[in-house]
């Protein structure tokens, strides 16, 4: 089966495209890239990690719906905070985008390419 690249590159605050897919479809699984805090303009809100963080949230609920999916189809995804000391509040907000059945996940402190707090990616899965 071959590879179904959804979506097209995002466009950053210097209207110069990215040069990756917001999503790929492997078969049953979705890939979506890692998610910044970026509005539809390609900037990054302002208002700290609880407003990044549901930025970010919002941002993966739209590239996943380009492959049908919804968080609920969340299977792992990986976390990087710029402060460690952001995880509380971070995983506050995080918490309440799941239900019931929550993603694995792995999170970690580092330096973001971009002026970000948080950086999400997912994987999903969701038979076609």
């Amino acid at each position: 089966m071959p590879l179904e690249y959804l979506g097209a590159p995002p466009v950053a605050s210097d209207r110069q495209a990215r040069p990756f897919s917001p999503a790929v479809r492997a078969g049953d699984f979705i890939y979506v890239s890692g998610q910044v805090p970026a509005n539809a303009n390609g900037e990054i809100v302002v208002g700290g990690i609880e407003a990044q963080t549901r930025q970010v949230m919002e941002n993966l609920k739209k590239v996943l719906a380009l492959a049908g999916a919804t968080l609920d189809d969340v299977c792992k995804s990986t976390v990087w905070l710029h402060d460690a000391r952001d995880f509380g509040a971070f995983n506050r907000i995080y918490m309440g985008y799941f239900g019931e059945n929550k993603p694995a996940r792995s999170t970690t402190e580092a330096r973001l390419m971009v002026d970000a707090k948080v950086e999400i990616d997912v994987v999903a899965y969701k038979p076609k």
